[in-house]
């Protein structure tokens, strides 16, 4: 299998594992296409920025976060298309938070007000996780806490032991490996679009699954660059260091784009050293995929790919 160190393009296309399907995003479209039993069924749009509106917002160290919060909303929105597209025999009831809205609420606002409220549960969940939680726990052993340097190390050991876990776990949800799989088709047809290979399944099998411009890498990235950023808060009370880790978030958040930003596109020695631990936790959060699913991701890049060749260059 080809492990792609080197491609002779770079796209700005990125992608995300759906329900049945896989989101491609381009320079401006996007497009979901999901795997339903009467065959594939096709959704584009027309990206529009928050950074076109405001400039300011597409500054370096600034863009990080805007551009996170922007992906994270219009992904979970994805993800909410692909499940409606379950036949509703298979599909489970909604929880008692959803009903109560849709109960409430007219359809087109129900629909913002779950896709709302499941992008701040899924924030807050993992601000407890990866900055409330750690930082409590080491708190709570006297003899990590003498040297700040020692306890901002063990904060950050903790915060990778919980990622892998938290990763660890899902990968073992039936549903979930099947996302995966998807997951792994998504990287490996950019990687054959990259290569400059037609767009066909059996181009697209050969490919690698790991590729270095993916969100799970950004998610290491953050996590490790958030040791090093925390290192400089020398407060003893926990929570006080809770509060000051929050107020560090959009820092930390800016300087991981950057530097997934720069690794992606450049490939030499440092890039490839600091985008391998993502590779490798990708052997988690990436399957093979089945021909349908290659199907599947070929179809949406094909809908992205933009008319004017090299407009998608990344880091443009």
């Amino acid at each position: 299998m080809s492990e792609n160190k080197s491609c002779p393009f770079r796209t700005s296309i990125g992608g995300q594992a759906l329900i049945e399907g896989i989101l491609m995003r381009g320079p401006s479209l996007q497009a979901i296409v999901c795997r339903t039993k009467d065959g594939l069924v096709e959704k584009t749009e027309e990206l529009r920025f928050i950074k076109d509106r405001y400039p300011i917002l597409g500054w370096p160290l600034i863009r990080g976060c805007a551009t996170f919060l922007d992906s994270l909303v219009k992904g979970m929105k994805a993800l909410m298309y692909s499940a409606e597209l379950i036949p509703p025999e298979e599909q489970g009831e909604p929880d008692k938070l959803d009903a109560w809205i849709e109960a409430h609420f007219p359809e087109d606002k129900a629909q913002k007000l779950i896709i709302g409220t499941a992008v701040v549960l899924g924030i807050a969940l993992a601000l407890f996780l990866f900055i409330f939680l750690p930082t409590l726990l080491i708190g709570l052993f006297p003899v990590l806490t003498k040297n700040h340097i020692t306890r901002s190390l063990c904060e950050g050991v903790l915060k990778i032991l919980i990622l892998l876990l938290y990763m660890l776990l899902s990968s073992r949800i039936k549903d979930i490996r099947r996302v995966f799989s998807y997951h792994g088709a998504e990287h490996k047809t950019i990687f054959c679009y990259e290569n400059r290979l037609p767009l066909t399944v059996e181009n697209v099998r050969k490919q690698s699954r790991f590729h270095p411009r993916c969100g799970t890498s950004f998610l290491l990235v953050v996590v490790v660059v958030s040791i090093l950023v925390n290192s400089l808060v020398r407060l003893d009370n926990s929570f006080i260091r809770m509060l000051c880790h929050l107020l560090l978030l959009p820092a930390v958040v800016g300087i991981s784009y950057e530097i997934n930003r720069w690794c992606g596109k450049h490939d030499n020695f440092l890039s490839r050293t600091l985008s391998a631990p993502g590779k490798w936790l990708q052997r988690i959060t990436t399957n093979e995929p089945d021909d349908s699913m290659i199907e599947c991701a070929i179809r949406a890049l094909e809908l992205v790919i933009p008319e004017v060749e090299g407009s998608d260059l990344w880091g443009e």
